[in-house]
This record gives structure tokens, sequence and C-alpha cells, in this order.
């Protein structure tokens, strides 16, 4: 998806509330890449606003070449504990892909289907540690309310804090 994007569409406001889609890929490079340093992994800062699309598919090998080999290292955090690198990357870092594809999808006008049973899942493990979630600041103080009737997509948005019926400004 990101590779689709034109340059004038990294302005371009997402469901995130004070986010562009370029701040969306800026988030998905920065944040793993400090986490990364709990493993003693040091990679080098990108230049998300220059060439989101260059930063991307860098980051995206720069984490491929980790879990390729992850070379027996450890990622320690102080709120996640020590687990194995690539393991780390998959619990934590897989996910907020996952969710935020709906974000960058949504910022460039485009629909993302999430998969029905992969958001139950989510959803189902994501609910019994709500609390942790929403003290933390990862999803928002509240969910979004949604119908009885709605899919398991549009409820897993709604519980991250997200409107599933966003719109991009025409």
């Amino acid at each position: 998806m990101v590779e689709s994007a034109a340059p004038e569409d990294w302005s371009r406001r997402s469901p995130v509330a004070d986010w562009a889609a370029v701040d969306v890929v800026r988030h998905l490079v920065e944040w793993p890449r400090d986490f990364l340093k709990g493993a003693g992994i040091e990679l080098e800062a990108l230049d998300v606003d220059a060439d989101p699309a260059a930063a991307w598919r860098r980051h995206v090998a720069d984490i491929q070449a980790i879990l390729e080999a992850p070379g027996g290292r450890v990622l320690s955090n102080p709120n996640t504990g020590d687990r194995p690198v690539d393991e780390a990357i998959d619990e934590f870092y897989t996910p907020d892909i996952w969710m935020h594809s709906w974000d960058l999808a949504k910022a460039l006008g485009r629909d993302v289907d999430l998969g029905e049973e992969r958001c139950r899942a989510a959803l189902a493990n994501m609910v019994p540690i709500e609390p942790m979630l929403r003290a933390s600041g990862q999803f928002g103080t509240a969910a979004f309310p949604v119908g009885e009737d709605a899919t398991a997509q549009d409820r897993m948005v709604a519980f991250i804090g997200r409107d599933p019926y966003w719109k991009p400004a025409s």
C-alpha cells in the first residue's frame, strides 16, 4: 500500500487524530527502531518525510534481516520483559502494522479487509486486557460506539478508538 501512494497522498488526513498518512508510516518506522535497542540492535534513523516509500522499503528490509537471522538476541524491555527478538517483533510489531494498515488505507481513500477471523481473534485477546490497553494510551480512552450488527473488523477498529465509518475529507 505504501508503494501505491503518490507524493501528494502523504499529507492526506488519517483516521488517527492529528495524523496524516505520512505519520502512520513514521510511527511504524520509528517506534520499532527504538524498541529494538532493547536487543542491542541499532538501526540507522530514516527520513520518512523525505521519501516515505523509500524509508518504508528500507525499514522492511531491516526488520526482515533481523527475522531471518535473530542470532539468539533477546529483547529486554521494562514493559514487555525479556523475549527472543524475533518473537518480540511478531508479538508487538506485526499486530501494529496490521492494525495501522487500516489507518493508512483509509487515509489513502482505499478499502481494506483485515480478515474477519483475525479481527475476531484480536478483539477476543484485547477485550480482557482493555483497562491495561487504555491506561497505556495505545488505543485512546474509549472505544468508538458501533451497533451489535457491526462486522468483526468494524468492532475491532472501533475498539482501538477509530470510527470504522471514517472517510477522508473530499
